[in-house]
């Protein structure tokens, strides 16, 4: 048995823990698949550099309302895809070169399972322990289990975007954010679009008025099909995909759609089950989450195992970048101040989607909201600001966008905010920064000054509109 004396499983924000404290550690970095993880590799990055430009070309389709008349001639896919991965896997190529450079880091690149508590075995059969253990190796696709998933031509958000050709058309299964944001840049470049989802709704874990303003807007652009579960994937005699779907609403028919290219996006399951669990006696939830505490430590018979640590999609059910950068920060101190634990902060955890509209969110959603409030016998307040209302907006011409905040009406304090609509991503922020500072909406609104007139008013003015005292 070979020891170390830290073991990290995963390269994504796995790898950014070992900071100048960790120099004279001996380091393990488990890694069986490409250097850097998710988000690097085949998730937040290299989507959003598909995202700009096809929001760009979906931009300038839509400009003539404002009398400038533009047309997208031709999409450079090839050029647009090797511009992006070149960049990209430079990256995750000199993030392994490096790491394998340092003499206290070796790279092991096998999968590996617990095959007892703190003893980890790889592929090759070798074992390696340490005392302390960091389990940060994040979540695969899920696929639905119906005939003809594994043909050519289904993707996955691993592959879709190394197709090498833009396809003329593509039927995207799911209702998330992930299906959200490729049918954005499949429509926005110019592909014939068709978006399958079994339920009613879109983007469910959002609020109710921002989910149905997106399922208005994605409606406008691309052939929405609602209620209707994938039931098989057919290959036709010119290559193309045949997709059947059963329907979930009586009034409604199987449906049947062709496309060149097929992409599965309904969602994502943690890899606790790849490291065998049961064999550490870890606690795993239903969900396949591993458990763990506020400092990240993961339980067992619900008490912290002692060296035993995890971070990210594994055990985290945000799924997103940058809480798995946060629970890397709490995990890279504890580790080497186990007399000073710092927990992580949930409270306020922001998302954004980067589809056509954008759209951001943090805190409650109204519905939520209500109930918290009856619970701790207080009121809400809510407002719904329109993009349209303000100056910014006039120019836009823009009668899509919704800035919702949702306030506890005693205390002034912020609870939710939802927003749908142009760069919903960054209007978010100072929101984000008001829940987690205390501020309250009104000194959020009159303790600064808003840039006249920039979009940011819409913000402003929504927090103008709640009913809430003045002053705490």
């Amino acid at each position: 048995m070979r020891e170390f004396d830290l073991i990290i499983v995963g390269s994504g924000s796995g790898n950014s823990i070992l900071t100048e404290e960790y120099h004279n550690l001996d380091v393990a970095i488990v890694e069986p698949g490409t250097f850097g993880g998710t988000c690097l590799n085949v998730g937040c990055i290299p989507t959003k550099m598909y995202v700009y430009p096809a929001t760009v070309a979906r931009e300038a389709l839509d400009a003539s309302r404002l009398g400038v008349h533009a047309s997208r001639d031709s999409v450079d896919w090839q050029a647009m895809r090797d511009r992006i991965f070149s960049r990209i896997d430079a990256i995750a190529n000199g993030g392994l070169t490096y790491r394998k450079s340092l003499d206290n880091v070796t790279v092991i690149q096998e999968y590996v399972h617990f095959v007892a508590p703190k003893v980890l075995e790889t592929e090759s059969g070798e074992q390696i322990t340490a005392p302390q253990i960091v389990l940060a190796n994040g979540s695969r696709v899920q696929l639905p289990d119906v005939p003809g998933i594994d043909l050519p031509g289904v993707h996955t958000s691993d592959t879709v975007m190394r197709l090498d050709e833009l396809p003329e058309s593509i039927i995207v299964v799911g209702g998330g954010y992930i299906a959200a944001e490729f049918c954005h840049v499949f429509n926005g470049l110019g592909s014939k679009v068709t978006q399958l989802n079994r339920s009613e709704r879109l983007l469910r874990q959002h609020d109710h008025t921002i989910a149905e303003r997106f399922k208005r807007e994605a409606a406008l652009q691309w052939d929405l099909q609602l209620n209707r579960s994938i039931t098989g994937i057919e290959q036709t005699p010119d290559g193309k995909l045949t997709v059947t779907a059963a329907a979930s609403d009586e009034s409604l028919e199987t449906w049947e759609g062709t496309a060149d290219v097929v992409l599965v996006a309904t969602g994502r399951v943690p890899n606790s089950d790849t490291l065998n669990p049961e064999a550490a006696n870890l606690d795993v939830y239903d969900s396949g989450l591993l458990a763990v505490d506020e400092y990240q430590r993961v339980l067992s018979d619900d008490q912290p195992v002692e060296g035993l640590w995890a971070l990210g999609d594994i055990c985290s059910p945000y799924q997103l970048k940058h809480v798995a950068n946060a629970e890397a920060r709490t995990v890279s101190h504890n580790v080497v101040h186990p007399d000073d634990l710092r927990a992580t902060d949930h409270r306020f955890v922001p998302s954004a989607v980067f589809t056509e509209p954008q759209i951001a969110t943090v805190g409650m959603t109204e519905e939520q909201a209500r109930v918290w409030a009856e619970q701790n016998d207080t009121g809400i307040t809510v407002k719904e600001q329109n993009f349209g209302d303000v100056a910014y907006g006039w120019a836009m011409e823009d009668s899509v966008g919704i800035c919702k905040l949702i306030a506890d009406r005693k205390t002034g304090l912020l609870l939710g905010a939802h927003l749908i609509g142009k760069d919903s991503s960054n209007l978010i922020q100072p929101l984000i920064q008001a829940m987690s500072f205390g501020q309250t909406a009104h000194e959020m609104a009159r303790g600064q000054y808003w840039i006249h007139p920039a979009l940011a008013e819409v913000v402003e003015n929504a927090l103008l509109g709640l009913d809430v005292p003045e002053q705490r």
